[in-house]
């Protein structure tokens, strides 16, 4: 008696009972690790489809992210912070490599073909290039504006290691205005944030006293600035 073998589907139950599965941490990790792995193979499947090197794009790698991120884009609550971040940052990566790709195959679809003429076919376009008026070209378009200083930001962050959700504002305004003056973000991490930040309120509690303490994300001079004060 044959065994039939079932394959997952974009509909049906094998996916209906994937989104629905109840999420670990450890399981999100894994989840997060795999997704990242199938986004790097995403590039190099696509990179290999468009020199010629496959046959068809890799559609199958892209369905698994995009079900990985149909399962987590709505819960959100269920991870932490940093779970959080990794994900938003790859489900950017992703949609930015899909928006390059999915252009390049709509070109690929829709390119035209050389034509070949005949001497008589040369002669006349010889003859069309050589009386037509020069074509005017148009001014070059003027560089667009450069993004607004952004605003200072302040917000009230006593206690860093029980206030999450202050210490992302405080993370994206930071990183924000550092970008926006040049500065390096390579080594700027939501972990390594969060630890500055806490060490950074402690001392100011120990050295003035006091229980409210404002952080404030602020340019000067051009660069990026983060102060921590006794709120009064």
């Amino acid at each position: 008696m044959a065994i039939k073998k079932t394959t997952p589907t974009k509909s049906g139950s094998v996916k209906s009972n994937f989104l629905k599965t109840a999420l670990t941490g450890k399981e999100t990790d894994e989840d997060l690790s795999r997704m990242e792995a199938d986004i790097r193979k995403l590039k190099i499947e696509y990179e290999q489809y468009f020199g010629g090197g496959k046959s068809r794009p890799p559609s199958d790698t892209e369905w698994r992210i995009e079900e990985l991120i149909k399962r987590y884009g709505d819960r959100g609550a269920e991870m932490n912070y940093n779970q959080r971040f990794r994900f938003g940052n790859l489900s950017q990566t992703f949609a930015k490599y899909k928006e390059i790709f999915h252009k390049r195959l709509r070109k690929r679809e829709e390119g035209t073909v050389d034509r070949h003429y005949g001497a008589a076919a040369r002669a006349i376009e010889a003859e069309r290039a050589r009386t037509q008026k020069p074509k005017i070209e148009p001014p070059p378009a003027q560089a667009p504006p450069r993004p607004s200083e952004p605003q200072p930001f302040a917000v009230q962050c006593s206690d860093p290691a029980h206030e999450p959700r202050k210490v992302e504002q405080i993370y994206k305004a930071f990183r924000q205005a550092l970008e926006h003056s040049g500065q390096s973000v390579d080594k700027l991490s939501p972990r390594a944030f969060e630890a500055f930040l806490r060490n950074k309120v402690e001392q100011l509690r120990k050295q003035k006293g006091g229980e409210d303490i404002e952080v404030v994300v602020s340019m000067e001079d051009g660069k990026a600035i983060l102060k921590a004060r006794v709120k009064n």
